[in-house]
């Protein structure tokens, strides 16, 4: 795979299962270079048959209304600062029709039980900023009263409110709030009676220090609004057909890292379903886009990560008073993406990956899979997918696991004579595994061994492995670190090929903070690219939209009393110690460890003589080499290879 052939993955998403329990809906996305854009649109499989539902390019979230005669979806138009917006089409075919006209567009959209309305969540300006033209809301003075007041991949919070909205899909009646005041909405959920709507939404006495929320309800005909769960880490609310509410995520939002489980709300107490199977219901390497328990007879459908795989489980509440029974729908050495299931859990629609195909979608039933895509048979009649072998080993009585993606040629190679990439995930709660990661292709087809593994603080492996690195990074020696370094004296010796004198480190986020530490401790690296990292934890603290809190969950250790703790965990301070070429690759809007951190650390490379360069890329944010724009995912990988070229391959 090289850079520019981002532009042959096409991934399906988001399936959506019609009220006939056969057709489906999904948002398929593929990458135009030419004009530095992904193209969405929504298609539907009826039958056999793969055809465009709507035009694109830039549509999303499907949703079918409960008769199965309309589809709702989120529209983004092409025009600059073009907000998404609610459009409405009949099934039978037909032009779609715009719903919403929210100022700041909208993200979420559920339909009513009886299919006469739509709640959707929409956003707007102060009522101060609401008047005035876009020139006039820039020029302003930007009032920052209250945490957050950014937030990666949003942009600026301080001078708008996300609320709920009830819309009418005949548009006979103007759009209405269900929510005003001065706190965001989030999550949606109709209460089966159609009479009231949960939501997720920050306490009105809330910390602003501390990022919690809680579940609350707003009754339609009175506006009345009252608490249905407590604070807590939750990413979703749903209720189950007879009315009962469940919660996905954690009682305690200081409980995290952790795996997030599925809990049934007793008298307004979240009492954990799935909890026991210490795996999360919530995978973000890669993510769900289906969030939380779609209900089926008998229990409910979920996804639960689990060490590098995803799998699709039934789990049964038929005998509320035994351990719940969970059954596999879906599993192997692969993740599922996103699912629907029918009511009476007979068939699913499931978006799957694996370590050589970016997505498919599968159908689901009486136990046996059948294909209604192939996107990666395309893909690879356009790209050589190279093989990726997965093995173990143990440190210090802990198993871990590797992945290697091998370059083309590598069983003939001699020796001693292939180039390793060492990459560390981001997180650190998140996984590597068995699905397509165009990282390792990239660097595979380049010549290189890439090779991964999830050390002590990643996800799938349950709590304790999860929280071994909590309140360890003060030590340089830390448990993650020390897995870190095990990796290439592994890999050596399971590949003779290897070379041991050649070898890069690199990370993202957390991958960066990683990459930093081990660069302080050791000069066995020739080359290495600090990416997106979170590199000085006092500044971080202060300038990320999630540095008021983070340091609580992962230093054990707050400011101002923690200084000594973030001093000593910082690799800045430690950088004075560095040897090795280092590239430092930051994006300027990156809100989550904003590009400060990249200029310190740069600075003390620099300090410290160490060959480095620092490349910013413009208007991206985090998510750069994931979601940022198409022609600065290609340049970015063009960046790195062109650095581990220069540093580990100059006799070449």
């Amino acid at each position: 795979m090289r850079p520019s052939d981002l532009q042959h993955v096409v991934v399906p998403a988001d399936p959506q299962l019609h009220p006939d329990g056969r057709r489906v809906a999904y948002v398929r996305t593929g990458i135009d270079l030419e004009e530095d854009r992904y193209v969405r649109s929504i298609h539907l499989v009826d039958g056999e048959e793969d055809r465009p539902f709507t035009a694109g390019p830039a549509d999303s979230s499907p949703r079918w209304s409960p008769d199965g005669s309309r589809l709702a979806f989120l529209r983004k138009g092409t025009a600059e600062g073009a907000k998404a917006q609610v459009m409405v089409m009949p099934t039978n075919g037909g032009e779609p029709v715009v719903r919403t006209d929210l100022p700041l567009g909208a993200s979420d959209l559920v339909w009513s039980p009886d299919g006469t309305r739509l709640v959707v969540v929409g956003a707007e300006y102060l009522d101060e900023l609401a008047d005035l033209d876009d020139e006039e809301r820039k020029r302003r003075p930007k009032r920052i009263t209250r945490l957050p007041y950014r937030a990666d991949g949003e942009g600026w919070l301080y001078h708008r409110r996300t609320h709920l909205w009830l819309v009418d899909p005949t548009g006979e009646d103007d759009p209405r709030c269900l929510t005003p005041g001065d706190e965001d909405e989030s999550g949606p959920s109709w209460r089966p009676d159609g009479q009231a709507v949960a939501y997720l939404t920050r306490p009105e006495d809330r910390d602003e220090t501390d990022p919690s929320n809680v579940v609350m309800e707003v009754d339609l005909a009175s506006g009345e609004r009252r608490r249905l769960v407590g604070p807590g880490m939750w990413a979703s609310v749903d209720h189950a057909p007879d009315g009962q509410v469940f919660v996905t995520g954690l009682p305690d939002v200081f409980d995290w890292p952790a795996p997030q489980a599925i809990h049934r709300v007793a008298d307004g107490v979240p009492v954990p379903v799935t909890g026991h199977l210490d795996l999360s219901s919530l995978p973000n390497a890669p993510a769900c886009v289906t969030v939380g328990p779609r209900f089926v007879d008998g229990g409910f459908v979920t996804a639960l990560e689990d060490r590098g795989t995803t799998r699709l489980v039934r789990v049964s509440l038929d005998a509320p008073d035994h351990e719940p029974t969970v059954t596999d729908l879906v599993a192997g050495q692969r993740c599922v993406t996103g699912f629907a299931v029918r009511a009476d859990g007979s068939a699913a629609v499931v978006t799957v990956t694996d370590a050589a195909t970016p997505g498919e979608l599968v159908w689901v039933e009486d136990a046996v899979e059948r294909p209604l895509s192939a996107f990666g048979k395309a893909f690879r009649s356009e790209v050589e997918v190279l093989p990726t072998e997965r093995s173990t080993f143990e440190r210090d009585g802990q198993d871990l696991d590797v992945w290697a993606v091998l370059p083309a040629g590598f069983a003939a190679a001699e020796a001693g004579t292939v180039p390793v990439i060492l990459n560390i995930h981001g997180g650190p709660t998140s996984q590597y595994g068995e699905y397509f990661f165009d990282e390792f292709q990239v660097a595979a087809g380049a010549g290189y061994l890439a090779v991964a593994t999830n050390p002590r603080g990643s996800s799938g492996r349950g709590r304790d492995f999860a929280r071994a690195v909590v309140g360890a990074w003060d030590d340089e020696g830390s448990v993650d670190t020390l897995d870190l370094e095990a990796v290439v004296d592994a890999v050596v010796a399971r590949y003779p090929q290897a070379d041991a004198d050649r070898v890069a480190v690199m990370g993202g986020s957390y991958g960066g903070y990683a990459t930093a530490r081990l660069l302080a401790r050791t000069d066995r690296y020739g080359s290495a690219i600090v990416e997106r990292g979170l590199l000085q934890w006092e500044s971080f603290s202060g300038t990320s939209d999630i540095g008021p809190f983070f340091d609580r969950m992962f230093l054990a250790a707050s400011l101002p009393e923690g200084v000594d703790v973030h001093r000593a965990a910082s690799p800045v301070a430690s950088a004075p110690r560095i040897t090795t070429p280092t590239l430092v690759l930051h994006s300027e809007a990156d809100w989550r460890c904003p590009i400060e951190q990249a200029e310190q650390f740069f600075v003390a490379l620099k300090r410290a003589g160490v060959p480095t360069e620092m490349v910013r890329f413009p208007d991206e944010g985090h998510e750069l080499s994931r979601s940022g724009k198409p022609k600065h995912r290609v340049e970015r990988f063009e960046i790195v290879l062109e650095w581990h070229d220069r540093w580990l391959r100059r006799a070449e």
